[in-house]
């Protein structure tokens, strides 16, 4: 791949203002297709689910799914939309392998919800308002796999092959207005909307939103214009993102590209372009010269969708409690800041640590185990903390042992390993691993005599007042007591043997 010239950040926002457009696609969470009654679950064997209707075949006629109708209001409303009173399908029609009707159904210039607003927390605490052109319901293509290449794609591949499992699945998208006046933090911006807008799907329940498993993709819209007083520059569409860093990368390297071949006095070509994760770079795609001609229409065989008020408002007094207001309630209740509520969110554990609150456990415990132990573990795996093989209720059972005194801190690690690995729950690792707090004040006596009779030196040093040096001795019981002691208590039955008092 030939490295593409950059201009450095600093000096491409000191020319130029950037303007993004975020168009996010987001897989429903439904049982069934758009269209028709094939499973949408996951892992099925290449095309055994799919049936006339969405392979397009003909006489197939499709039927709307209930489900996606409501789910797609619930966004919109969610999103500060406005719900159509009136609107319909329409085929987008195009040729590609993996659209097995040659159509898309989708909406065109009548989508459910329209003119809304994403309000969204930077990490500094600024709101920034992100206004919403649309969000509309089609339906997702199949899926192509492109066999004999170096790199996967189309180009270089002997022969391609395709699965139509995917394809019919509901989607909505979300197009947003372009979002001017964000400056230097338009990187910024555009990653804190995708995770917002990530946290409100998942609030209301309609998908799963995993960016890593293609249920929410973002296209990233980017141009550059000299001043903000000027037209919009030309852009490019950055396919496909996938992670919200990589939202975040590829709008500041496409800013840093941009500004490089403008001031070379260079054009910026209109296309689309692919996102490389390896080094956060983009490559061109496909030229989009003139707007294509989808030739749309309506869907003749779907009848026009006109949600009674009544349910639309039913469906807005349903709507659960928007995450943003959530954080603030929980960032009080919990007394953490700003910062300490940010890196929950990043670690993707503000459901775990309500639950295992829920389950008894204080929010001290609760934050200090799955932001601790539990997050250091999912980094390691490469994934996030509600997908280790541990529930909310296991990790208030481990902070209920800590509480009791029946474990320590080392302990309780051990425990929540032991769970990760499979071993049962925390009272049958803890009892397969023999891992309880020693209590018995004669075993600890001793190890404590021991440990006394051991170190004559530190032990006069403390009698002479250094209790610093008590942690020696601590140390040297709790080495051998294999790390099974109360170290607090430890302590104390030192001070106690020496005569000496804090």
């Amino acid at each position: 791949m030939t490295a593409i010239e950059l201009l450095s950040y600093e000096d491409a926002l000191a020319s130029y203002d950037p303007v993004m457009g975020l168009e996010v696609h987001v897989e429903l969470g439904t049982k069934t297709k758009m269209f028709c009654g094939c499973s949408t679950e996951l892992g099925a064997e290449p095309n055994a689910q799919t049936c006339p209707v969405c392979l397009g075949l003909p006489g197939a006629l499709p039927v709307v799914n209930a489900i996606g109708i409501e789910s797609a209001i619930k966004i919109g409303l969610a999103l500060n939309c406005e719900i159509a009173e009136w609107c319909r399908f329409a085929r987008k029609n195009y040729f590609y392998p993996d659209m097995p009707k040659n159509f898309q159904t989708s909406q065109y210039d009548e989508p459910i919800a329209f003119n809304g607003f994403l309000d969204v927390q930077l990490e500094d605490g600024e709101i920034f308002r992100v206004e919403i052109e649309r969000a509309h319901m089609e339906e997702d293509t199949g899926k192509s796999l492109h066999v004999g290449g170096a790199t996967g794609r189309i180009h270089g591949a002997s022969h391609s092959l395709l699965d139509y499992n995917r394809a019919g699945i509901p989607l909505i998208e979300i197009v947003t207005k372009p979002i001017e006046g964000a400056g230097v933090r338009a990187p910024e911006v555009a990653k804190a909307y995708v995770a917002e807008l990530r946290e409100v799907i998942k609030a209301l329940g309609v998908s799963e939103a995993r960016m890593d498993k293609g249920q929410m993709r973002c296209d990233v819209n980017l141009s550059l214009r000299p001043t903000p007083e000027s037209e919009l520059g030309t852009r490019s569409e950055t396919k496909n993102v996938n992670s919200l860093r990589s939202v975040e990368r590829a709008a500041r390297f496409e800013i840093q590209r941009h500004a490089a071949v403008l001031s070379s006095g260079g054009s910026i070509v209109q296309e689309t372009r692919h996102f490389h994760e390896e080094d956060g770079s983009t490559t061109a795609g496909r030229i989009k010269d003139n707007a294509e001609d989808y030739r749309y229409f309506p869907e003749p065989d779907l009848v026009p969708i006109a949600p009674a008020r009544t349910w639309v408002e039913e469906l807005r007094a349903g709507l659960p409690e928007m995450p943003r207001v959530r954080r603030n309630r929980l960032l009080k209740e919990w007394g953490v800041t700003e910062h300490d509520m940010q890196s929950i969110l990043n670690a993707g554990a503000v459901d775990s640590i309500v639950a295992t609150i829920e389950a008894g456990a204080d929010s001290a415990a609760a934050r200090k185990w799955w932001m601790g132990e539990l997050a250091r573990n999912a980094n390691e795996q490469g994934v996030v903390v509600d997908e280790l093989p541990v529930t909310p209720v296991q990790v208030a059972r481990v902070a209920a042992l800590v509480a009791a005194g029946e474990l320590n801190d080392k302990l309780a690690r051990q425990v929540l390993e032991g769970v990760l690995a499979g071993e049962g729950t925390p009272d049958e690792v803890v009892e397969k691993r023999g891992l309880k707090v020693v209590s018995d004040e004669g075993a600890l006596g001793a190890a404590v005599d021991e440990a006394i009779a051991g170190n004559a030196g530190i032990a006069d040093k403390i009698r002479g007042g250094k209790i610093a040096a008590v942690g020696a001795l601590v140390g040297a019981v709790m080495k051998t007591t294999r790390g099974q002691a109360d170290a607090a208590r430890v302590k104390e039955l030192i001070l106690e043997r020496l005569g000496v008092s804090e």
